[in-house]
């Protein structure tokens, strides 16, 4: 499906699949639990899901003849880190606008984590008070407009490189991936379970797993608490990337399965369940889990196991899409453990 695009390959190839014994015998058994590790798919200052995303962007940077990659999230943000990381491999400069998304509890929230290591790699950190919203924002049209106005030559990044028009074209690389693990495996995963916030890492596996008929299949885990505006902007996305890969049909609204009930109490707070599912998993499987997605992601695939949500003897494949820097941020909540 991704022949025809330039790939400026950035992970260090197929991430791993991983039964989470454990995890499932905890939670009764009637249903196994496997976790696909795009957390360590890259030796570039943690990895994550956003460079499979930065994969198909880069060459189009590149081709632009920018000097400066120019990108928003929150303070916190994974999706600045690793454009910090892209722009450091590629010998290009780095604007990060990071808005105050998050509320938060520790006075190190902003010099601790993902900004940290942006900082440590030299991007230009501008920190906006502005709160949380998944579209497109002013400051970072701001900032696009600054580096113009100082000689330098932008090459802008949407927020989680979601509505990027090669955004979602990641994510198709993953579902074929699997595709060729299952084949190995000798079975196929029943269903997938992903957080979903900016949209694209959802979209995209929508599209890839489309081409067999699964793409109901992927569940998208809402950790936004905005659904209504995630959903519409998954299936642009979803769209968007079927007509680059020649998908051959059209999505639906309903092939948009997006789960609302585990976002709470707002986006970027984890509430007393998320936390408690960070730390399960920690002390069943070893496996790290952040406060903003993994954790409510998390959350969410627990208690559907614990309603029943999966018939008996399905295979659950869960996306660890990274993000375990922003735990950082986080100090006061985890105190104890």
């Amino acid at each position: 499906m991704l022949d025809k695009f330039e790939r400026y390959p950035l992970t260090f190839g197929p991430t791993p699949i991983e039964k989470l014994e454990r995890l499932g015998a905890h939670l009764g058994g009637k249903v196994e639990i496997y976790a696909k590790r795009e957390d360590c798919n890259s030796g570039l200052a943690f990895g994550g899901n956003k460079l499979r995303k930065l994969e198909y962007i880069v060459p189009d940077a590149i081709a632009s003849n920018a000097d400066t990659l120019v990108t928003i999230g929150g303070v916190q943000s994974n999706h600045t880190r690793m454009v910090a990381a892209v722009a450091a491999k590629i010998g290009m400069k780095c604007r990060l606008v990071q808005e105050s998304w998050v509320p938060h509890e520790d006075a190190v929230y902003d010099r601790v984590g993902n900004i940290m290591l942006s900082r440590i790699m030299g991007a230009d950190v501008q920190l906006v008070d502005r709160g949380f919203d998944i579209g497109i924002r002013e400051s970072w049209q701001e900032a696009i407009d600054d580096v113009k106005a100082k000689g330098g030559k932008p090459y802008a990044i949407p927020a989680g490189a979601s509505v990027h028009k090669y955004g979602g074209l990641g994510y198709v690389g993953f579902a074929e991936e699997v595709r060729a693990q299952e084949a190995q495996l000798g079975f196929r995963f029943d269903y997938v379970v992903v957080c979903t916030v900016t949209g694209s890492t959802h979209a995209g596996m929508l599209v890839g797993f489309a081409k067999d008929g699964r793409e109901r299949r992927v569940l998208g885990i809402d950790a936004s608490a905005t659904p209504a505006q995630t959903k519409a902007q998954v299936l642009d996305i979803a769209r968007n990337t079927a007509t680059l890969v020649e998908l051959g049909r059209e999505l639906s609204a309903d092939d948009v399965v997006l789960i609302e009930d585990y976002a709470y109490p707002i986006y970027g707070v984890p509430s007393e369940e998320t936390k408690e599912a960070i730390r399960l998993c920690a002390r069943l499987e070893g496996m790290i889990t952040d406060p903003v997605y993994e954790g409510k992601s998390m959350q969410g695939m627990i208690d559907l196991v614990q309603k029943d949500y999966f018939p008996a003897g399905s295979r659950v494949l869960y996306a660890h899409l990274g993000g375990a820097p922003a735990l950082n941020g986080y100090g006061y909540a985890f105190r104890n453990g």
